[in-house]
C-alpha cells in the first residue's frame, strides 16, 4: 500500500504547534529555534549578516536570488534577509537544512513515512477550513449563521 502523503516541516510556533498537538509531534519535524531562543537573540540584536556571512550555503543562495533568472530577480527579498529579516529566516537556515536531509531519509522508509502521514491527515480534521471560519465568525468577528 503506497501513500504520498503529508508531513509537517515548520518551526514550533504558531499553528504548527497546534498541529503537532493534534497528530503528535513525533509525527512532524520540527526546525528552527525555540521561543526562549529567539527572543534571547532578539534581546542580544539579531543581525542576520552573523549568519549569512558564516554559511557558505547562504551566501550561494542570497547570490543566485539576487541575480534572479528568467528576467526576475529578487533582490527586496535578498535585501531583507541580509539586514532584517524578521522572521529570522537566516538564523534557522542551517537547521532547516537539517530538516530537509532528514525528510530525505524519511521519505525514503516509506513504511515509516505512510504511518507519519497518516497520523498527520488523521489528525488535521481539526484545522478544516469550515471549523476556521466558523471559530472566527464566532470569535473574532462576532457573526452568527442566518437560517
Amino acid at each position: 500500500f503506497m501513500l504520498n502523503g503529508a508531513i509537517t516541516l515548520g518551526t514550533l510556533d504558531g499553528a504548527n504547534v497546534e498541529i503537532a498537538d493534534a497528530a503528535g509531534k513525533e509525527n512532524e519535524i520540527i526546525f528552527g529555534m525555540l521561543t526562549h531562543e529567539v527572543d534571547a537573540l532578539k534581546a542580544m540584536g539579531y543581525h542576520p549578516s552573523m549568519f549569512a556571512n558564516r554559511d557558505e550555503t547562504a551566501l550561494r543562495v542570497l547570490s543566485f536570488l539576487e541575480k534572479g533568472w528568467n528576467g526576475e530577480d529578487f533582490h527586496e527579498i535578498v535585501n531583507n534577509l541580509r539586514t532584517s529579516d524578521p522572521y529570522m529566516v537566516m538564523a534557522d537556515f542551517v537547521d532547516y537544512r537539517r530538516a530537509q536531509e532528514d525528510v530525505q531519509k524519511l521519505y525514503a522508509d516509506r513504511e515509516r513515512w505512510n504511518r507519519m502521514s497518516l497520523a498527520n491527515i488523521a489528525g488535521s480534521g481539526v484545522f478544516s477550513a469550515d471549523r476556521s471560519v466558523t471559530d472566527y465568525a464566532n470569535n473574532i468577528w462576532g457573526t452568527h449563521p442566518v437560517k
